[in-house]
């Protein structure tokens, strides 16, 4: 015979306060889990959201970002001319040679340098990222010392807004520009002509090809030719990939730091939740004692309290995943570990994670509720009564 579900629930308001504390240390540790894997997640959106399926990016090989990349204008050209790709409305390759570098700039109200990435971009950088919009101001004229920002660095920097000047390669460089690029990591860079800026930082060589493909899904017939040629000392990656590999090492440290929180923090609501259970325990044993007397089992009462203890879990999960997704209004910036650059981007929560953290919450209301739920299982029915 098993106890009634809701015996197990309406127990737990009889300690109300001892059931609210317990429930709020589970909730901070699924507070903290929820938030750093929402961290993890937000960065490999951003990242991966900078690239699209149609295009494929073209670095040095062996290259891990775009600032230790090199592609020369030989090999440049050959990959504009490349059979697949396509061509847009004027019938020119759908391709832009792209320069990446980077420059450290003070961030506003503080004159804390930080590093920001300088894009120098072709005629057609903007039509193959039609996430990139151009909000205030005009698209920088070639061959000359125009630049247009980011929205975020335009938040974030010094003389990133719309009219102010930017002084960085011993040259001065106007922002007569502005654009959103979502929440892509586009919007923390700052965009120039690729020709002028590579004058000014003395590079010979473009940092990335990257082009529309004409048929996607031949991108492994195009990376085989590509990487096949002996003109050639590139390789080929899909960009939405490519970009997806820039947030793998942080991501990676994002989601063991938040392991190695969670387990620390956790031992300590663990033993809150062992302690209110005791507590139940210890003050229910004429109930018990009664419990057994009308015939239910071991396994029952087992459950009744294990019951219990998932119910405080249950409610501590719900009330740091709340806590959590308020952090979605919130864009925070830190230092990609692949490329050196700030990269700004936002908390994510997902329905994985929202289930990761209540199994977290669960997993410590289980092992918090085994150990009192055995020993109120084990009691002498007898010894129960009389201590009654």
């Amino acid at each position: 015979m098993a106890v009634p579900f809701m015996y197990s629930y309406r127990t737990l308001w009889t300690r109300k306060l001892t059931t609210a504390l317990t429930a709020i240390g589970m909730a901070l540790v699924v507070f903290v889990f929820a938030s750093i894997a929402m961290l993890a997640e937000g960065l490999e959106k951003t990242l991966v959201e900078t690239g699209s399926p149609e295009n494929a990016a073209v670095v040095r090989k062996g290259a891990v970002s775009e600032v230790q990349s090199a592609v020369t204008r030989e090999q440049a050209a050959i990959l504009e001319t490349w059979p697949g790709v396509a061509t847009n409305r004027d019938g020119n390759a759908f391709a832009a040679k792209e320069l990446v570098v980077l420059i450290s700039l003070p961030k506003r109200g503080t004159d804390k340098p930080s590093n920001v990435v300088i894009r120098g971009v072709s005629p057609v950088s903007l039509e193959l990222r039609p996430q990139v919009k151009l909000i205030e101001g005009r698209m920088p004229r070639a061959g000359t010392n125009e630049i247009m920002a980011g929205a975020s660095i335009t938040r974030r920097f010094e003389g990133a807004g719309l009219g102010e000047t930017i002084r960085f390669a011993m040259r001065d460089w106007k922002v007569v520009g502005l654009f959103d690029a979502g929440s892509t990591g586009f919007s923390s860079e700052i965009w120039g002509d690729a020709e002028t800026l590579m004058q000014a930082f003395r590079r010979p060589v473009y940092s990335i090809v990257i082009f529309r493909m004409r048929s996607p899904d031949k991108f492994l017939e195009i990376k085989k030719g590509i990487e096949s040629d002996p003109r050639l000392t590139v390789e080929a990656k899909r960009e939405t990939v490519f970009y997806e590999e820039q947030s793998r090492a942080l991501a990676t440290f994002l989601r063991v730091l938040g392991t190695s929180l969670t387990v620390i923090f956790s031992l300590g609501a663990v033993i809150g939740a062992m302690i209110t259970m005791y507590s139940a325990v210890a003050n229910r044993v004429s109930e018990i004692g009664t419990l057994r007397a009308l015939g239910f089992g071991q396994a029952s009462i087992l459950a009744a309290f294990l019951l219990e203890s998932l119910f405080i879990g249950v409610i501590g999960g719900a009330l740091g995943l709340i806590m959590a997704s308020f952090l979605q209004f919130l864009t925070i910036s830190t230092m990609n570990f692949q490329t050196f650059a700030e990269l700004a981007f936002s908390f994510t929560l997902t329905f994985r994670i929202a289930v990761q953290s209540l199994v977290v919450a669960l997993g410590m209301g289980l092992v918090g509720g085994l150990l009192p739920a055995v020993k109120a299982s084990r009691m002498n029915i007898v010894d129960a009564l009389r201590t009654g």
